[in-house]
């Protein structure tokens, strides 16, 4: 068994690599959608400017795959240093679609580098486009697996338990758990829509700074309307893993709602602050959780005095899920004023506060996503392997994590501010105003 020491240092790392990655790998998921759309858009309204738009986001996501690469390759070595326990037992049954990601990822490499060396090689535009779709699959399917394998930690199935041992492994129904659908779908929604809010932030920011070119104000257009589809698509999608959380994960449903007693027409619990068993200052919905859980207003929650006390998540995941939800509604409702008032022609919405609240989007949206990874994580606690090893089990003996945790802390500073300052030298250098004027200059040269 593992020391306190190293089990701490071993999740504080394990922590601080997933919440630097997911960054970067929710962005690397999403972005090549965007692209994609952008694109199409651009050569059905012949529209040099969405085309444009096409172009710059392509630039900008080949450095968040870089990063991504990198971190991703940690978190493999992480899984194998610090959790070798876990490895031993399970590395047979999650092998399959770790291997499925990595060729996911190869995949969309492959094709992004045709993608971008093949601009203005094709007189017809939409055989240019044809080469993202393969981009945009692989982006999609490398967190599709990767969140398999996320799901299988929290139900686990697909094997038999011999002395201590998993065997006779069927990884197809390992893959395919019941947590699958919902996580993998609510991973998907979220990464778009948070690539989304992102360039809105950054089309809302340059708006800000002055810049009042028509490139702009198309480009945070069509990312607020992704971004609407989007969030409306999480928030239904979260509905369904309330759902699943009631059925096989009741513990964590009920401490992410602070349900201490079993009950009927259970109430919704928003923020507040508990005093032992006494929930008090929270904002309460009548029959909420009961819908959440069961899609009926009476229908009985199961509540924490059902389990073992050694088996019950740590109660504050009920602030981190309260933050999570409270900004997925915040950037809906943002999204859709923002959408209806163009329609409509509302001038608030392109008024400085209205920008400034879409430019605060994008690092909500980002927030969102930690909030939810750490909710998975921190909810499925005591667990690493739910109902058959425990966190404590699964980790390292060794009494040198604290020094690696010093080393990775380093590098995720360096991989951080580089690409910050990588991608601020990129677009600072090549304005979009320069780029549409070079444009009009070559096309005027083949003119003549």
């Amino acid at each position: 068994m593992a020391s306190e020491e190293s089990v701490f240092f071993s999740r504080v790392l394990t922590e601080l690599t997933l919440s630097f990655h997911i960054i970067y790998a929710t962005i690397g998921v999403g972005i090549p959608l965007m692209i994609m759309i952008a694109q199409w858009v651009g050569i059905k309204k012949q529209d040099e400017h969405y085309i444009l738009l096409a172009r710059r986001w392509t630039r900008g996501f080949v450095i968040s795959v870089a990063v991504g690469v990198v971190t991703g390759t940690a978190i493999g070595l992480q899984l194998s240093l610090l959790w070798p326990n876990f490895m031993e037992l399970a590395g047979n049954v999650i092998a399959l679609p770790l291997f499925l990601e990595t060729f996911a990822f190869f995949f969309e490499a492959i094709f992004l580098g045709i993608y971008l060396y093949t601009w203005d090689r094709f007189e017809n535009q939409k055989k240019h486009l044809l080469l993202l779709i393969p981009v945009a699959i692989g982006a999609s399917f490398s967190a599709v697996f990767i969140t398999m394998v996320n799901a299988f930690m929290s139900a686990p199935q697909g094997f038999e338990l011999a002395n201590g041992e998993l065997v006779n492994v069927n990884p197809i129904l390992a893959m395919f758990t019941p947590a699958m659908p919902t996580k993998v779908t609510h991973v998907l929604a979220t990464a778009y829509m948070t690539s989304a809010f992102v360039l809105a932030s950054i089309g809302a920011y340059r708006l800000l700074k002055g810049s009042e070119h028509v490139y702009h104000k198309k480009a945070l257009f069509l990312t607020m309307k992704i971004g609407l589809v989007f969030s409306i698509a999480a928030a239904i999608i979260g509905d369904f893993s309330g759902k699943y959380l009631a059925e096989y994960q009741p513990e964590k449903l009920a401490a992410a709602e602070w349900h201490f007693e079993t009950e009927e027409g259970a109430p919704l619990m928003l923020y507040g602050v508990l005093d032992g068993h006494d929930v008090k200052y929270a904002i309460k919905i009548p029959f909420g959780l009961s819908y959440l859980a069961h899609s009926d207003l009476n229908a009985e929650v199961t509540g924490l005095n059902e389990f073992p006390e050694d088996e019950i998540p740590p109660l504050y995941i009920h602030y981190l899920f309260d933050t999570m939800v409270t900004i997925g509604v915040w950037l809906t409702v943002l999204s859709l004023g923002y959408v209806i008032g163009v329609w409509r022609k509302w001038t608030f919405v392109l008024s400085r506060w209205y920008l400034w609240l879409i430019v605060l989007g994008g690092p909500l949206s980002v927030l969102a996503i930690e909030l939810g990874w750490w909710f998975t994580e921190v909810g499925r606690q005591p667990w690493i392997l739910r109902g058959i090893m425990r966190t404590e089990e699964g980790a390292t003996t060794s009494g040198q994590v604290d020094l690696m945790l010093i080393l990775f802390a380093g590098l995720y500073l360096v991989l951080g501010t580089g690409s910050i300052v990588v991608l601020t030298r990129m677009f600072r250098k090549n304005p979009v105003e320069r780029e549409l004027a070079d444009r009009e200059v070559e096309k005027e040269g083949e003119l003549t």
